[in-house]
């Protein structure tokens, strides 16, 4: 067991700059770089800071049951992943507004009851924001999908037991999908043991 109280790893931040000043910077996140003091020895390093506006995930559930879940390509791993409807806080809203608006956008749902599920930190070595989960039940399609002119989704409605078993086999490997939805299924037994590497390999490839 640790000695040290919380706030003796605190680090004071010496310095801050944004490299957007630069003229160069991300599409989703403005990078920052800090200047931190180590609290024992003093030493300072430059750590990086990914900056972004918050995130929403959403389990929708439709008045039959099933799970309002997309497929869609993702650049970090090369290939079409399935997950729960998400997206961007934009300005002015708050993070109901959000996932109402990027489950109409993604799926084309809407209605139902919205109920608040908490809110997870992605990774917060490098990010600052939060990824809040919302669980609507009882949605309908009120609208065909629209999504972003740099978006392109596939719409899929599964049983609870056909993503509990999606999750087992690991073909939803999403965290923030993960999170959402294991706040609303019992998706594995515990203590969960994964599939060895080579039979992850063989699910993975048949997702692509």
């Amino acid at each position: 067991m640790s000695s040290k109280k919380p706030n003796e790893l605190n680090w004071e931040r010496l310095e801050s700059r944004h490299r957007s000043a630069e003229g160069n910077d991300l599409i989703l996140f403005r990078t920052r770089f800090d200047r931190m003091r180590h609290p024992m020895s003093g030493e300072v390093f430059e750590r990086l800071v990914l900056e972004s506006v918050d995130w929403v995930n959403i389990v929708a559930i439709d008045s039959a049951g099933d799970v309002v879940m997309v497929r869609q390509f993702r650049f970090g791993t090369g290939y079409a992943t399935l997950e729960t409807p998400g997206g961007m806080v934009d300005p002015g809203e708050d993070s109901l507004t959000a996932a109402k608006r990027e489950l109409l956008e993604e799926t084309g749902c809407g209605g139902g009851e919205w109920r608040y599920l908490g809110a997870v930190e992605p990774n917060p070595a490098i990010h600052d924001h939060l990824c809040h989960h919302w669980l609507a039940t009882d949605v309908e399609r009120v609208a065909e999908p629209c999504p972003g002119r740099s978006e392109l989704l596939a719409v899929e409605r599964m049983s609870e037991a056909q993503v509990a078993q999606a999750v087992r086999r690991g073909v939803i490997r999403h965290t923030l999908a993960l999170s959402a939805l294991s706040r609303v299924f019992e998706l594995w037994p515990l203590p969960y043991v994964e599939a060895d590497v080579e039979v992850r390999r063989r699910q993975r490839s048949e997702t692509i």
